[in-house]
C-alpha cells in the first residue's frame, strides 16, 4: 500500500495570537501583507466540542509567494486554539494542507490512527478537518482543507 499524500501540499501556516490587530500591525511593519479578514465560520456545518466558541475565532490572512500566513485570535470559549494559547502561549497552532477531497483525506487520517479535533463542511463538501497530532511528538496540529468549489 502506498503512503498517504494528504500532508504534501502546504497551503498555510496558522499562528495563534492574543491580540489579532496588534499582530497584524506588527507583521505589516515588517512588510508582510496585505491582510484580509477570513470569512465567518458560521456558513459551515461545524463538528466541534463547542460550536458557539468556534464562531468566536477571529482570523486574518496574508497570501505570500508560496503559502498563506494566517493569524487566529480565539475567543473565550473552549476551542483547541484557546487551549493552545492558554497552555503554550502564542505560536504555530497548525499547518494546513490542500487536498482534493476533505472527506477522503479525513478517512485516510482516521485510517492512520489520527483523532479529529474538529471539522467543518459546506454543502459542496469543501471545508476542513483538524487532526490531533500535537500530542504525538509533532508539536503542531495538522489540517486538511479544500476551498469552496465553484
Amino acid at each position: 500500500m502506498s503512503a498517504s499524500k494528504i500532508f504534501h501540499h502546504l497551503h498555510h501556516v496558522c499562528v495563534v495570537v492574543r491580540d489579532l490587530d496588534r499582530s497584524v500591525d506588527y507583521y505589516r511593519s515588517l512588510g508582510v501583507g496585505p491582510w484580509q479578514d477570513y470569512p465567518s465560520l458560521s456558513i459551515y456545518e461545524l463538528s466541534a466540542a463547542d460550536p458557539t466558541a468556534y464562531l468566536q475565532l477571529r482570523y486574518r490572512y496574508a497570501n505570500l509567494g508560496n503559502f498563506q500566513l494566517q493569524l487566529c485570535q480565539p475567543g473565550d470559549g473552549d476551542t483547541p486554539q484557546r487551549r493552545f494559547l492558554d497552555e503554550r502561549g502564542e505560536g504555530v497552532f497548525h499547518l494546513g494542507f490542500s487536498v482534493d477531497s476533505v472527506d477522503q483525506a479525513e478517512q485516510e487520517g482516521l485510517a492512520m490512527g489520527l483523532a479529529i479535533l474538529s471539522s467543518g463542511r459546506l454543502p459542496d463538501r469543501s471545508g476542513f478537518t483538524y487532526f490531533d497530532t500535537a500530542g504525538h511528538g509533532a508539536g503542531v496540529t495538522l489540517e486538511v482543507r479544500r476551498s469552496k468549489l465553484v
